[in-house]
């Protein structure tokens, strides 16, 4: 006999955080020990090749407030613009590296190479760029975007020039604020809204 579950009420729809952090960074979480290392500490070891750069941002909700529980995951190429795994890689770029906004500030810091560019297909390059998947409470599917950098030649980069509303372009571009350093930051809704992509 099937039983009668008409007494269990319905949960609260799924959200990433702040429970992503539980399982993907439980130190962060404040439960230690569960990996030897996390996954994903950094996207370079000593030794990489290229221009070491540190970006900062913050996540922005459509109030304007910094979300404090941002979770970060990029993906790059090395100095060279190739991927991990590809003939030619520098080994010492994992290119891959998770990290989360402070719990106080709401700030990000990501310290890696700068990427070169990228070949893309039918022999284009795209223009040197971190991509990014960002969760957080409230975000039900991971969001994807781009970091681009404004010291760097983006006019021909493909994925740029398919943005019909050209003032959005600079969502996706990083500031330089000093010599290695630069300012991303990433707005989910209402004025300055980044540019998120559909993958």
């Amino acid at each position: 006999m099937t039983q009668k579950l008409d007494y269990l009420v319905e949960t609260p729809s799924q959200t990433a955080g702040p429970y992503v952090h539980i399982g993907l960074m439980p130190t962060y979480a404040g439960n230690p020990g569960t990996y030897a290392q996390e996954v994903g500490v950094s996207p370079i070891a000593d030794g990489a090749k290229g221009e070491l750069i540190e970006i900062v941002g913050q996540v922005f909700d459509g109030t304007g407030w910094a979300m404090r529980d941002a979770l970060i995951e990029s993906w790059q190429p090395d100095a060279a613009g190739i991927f991990p795994g590809q003939a030619g890689a520098d080994p010492a770029v994992s290119g891959h590296c998770r990290f989360a906004a402070d719990a106080d500030s709401g700030e990000f810091t990501l310290r890696t190479v700068k990427p070169g560019a990228v070949r893309a297909r039918g022999g284009k390059m795209q223009a040197p760029h971190i991509s990014l998947w960002i969760v957080a409470r409230g975000i039900n599917i991971g969001l994807q975007t781009r970091i681009y950098f404004e010291d760097e030649e983006n006019g021909a980069d493909p994925l740029l020039a398919r943005i019909e509303q050209r003032p959005r372009v600079d969502t996706l571009i990083a500031k330089k604020v000093g010599e290695g350093k630069y300012r991303f930051d990433i707005r989910l809704q209402g004025e300055g809204e980044t540019v998120f992509l559909d993958l």
